[in-house]
Order: structure tokens, then sequence, then C-alpha cells
């Protein structure tokens, strides 16, 4: 998968595409999640986007399961991953060990996005 930026040229359709500071959120969906020694945490599922501010708050990583099978979700704030344009995927520098023991969800279990408890002790968590 390649993370392509969304700038848009009339003359030339395909200038724009490449990596940048705006993104298109269809190129994140799917995208790798590794940690800083390497190791794959999953791959994104969806994101979250605060809506009154225009912001991605939280990325929603899929990890554990098997052939998408599964999957246990985690909500993990977007200010905690970084992205790796070198390497094709984004960052989150936590073992496997700790996003094993986080707090995750899965897929017929939403958490309310909006309710500040679940939002802080997800910050918490992952800073």
């Amino acid at each position: 998968m390649t993370i392509q930026s969304t700038g848009y040229n009339s003359t030339n359709p395909n200038r724009g595409m490449g990596t940048g500071p705006v993104l298109a959120s269809s190129t994140l969906n799917g995208e790798n999640v590794r940690n800083a020694s390497g190791e794959d945490l999953g791959e994104i599922k969806d994101l979250m986007i605060d809506t009154a501010s225009g912001t991605i708050q939280y990325a929603v990583l899929s990890f554990g399961g098997w052939l998408g099978m599964g999957d246990k979700l985690f909500a993990v704030p977007w200010n905690a991953m970084r992205l790796d344009t070198d390497n094709h995927c984004l960052v989150l520098d936590v073992s496997k060990d700790r996003l094993k023991d986080a707090p995750g969800f899965d897929q017929d279990n939403w958490p309310d996005f909006a309710d500040s408890t679940f939002t802080n002790r997800i910050s918490s968590y992952y800073h």
C-alpha cells in the first residue's frame, strides 16, 4: 500500500499524489503499524475524526487475530503514532506485550468515543 497525499492538479491529476502533509484517509486504512523495533503490531481499520475540529483523534488498530478473525481492536491516539514514509507504515512506540494489555474492544462492541472516561483512559495508557 502506498501512502499518498491528496494534492490535485487539473493539468496533471497524478501530480501531488506522493507523500505529504495532507493524506487521503483511504490510504491509511489497512496500513501496517509497527513499533520502533520493527515488530508488526497490526493494521489500521478506521480513523476516528473529531467533527468539531476536523482532526483525527484516534486510529482504530486491529491486532492479534488470524486472517482477520479474532482480532482485537484498539483506539490509539493519533498523536501517539508517527508516519514512516520510507517504510510505508505507521509507527507506534509500544511493545507487543504492552499492546496486548491495552484497553481494547471487539468489532461488535465499539466504545463511546465521546465518553471522557474512555478517552482519558486511552490517552493516559499511550502517553
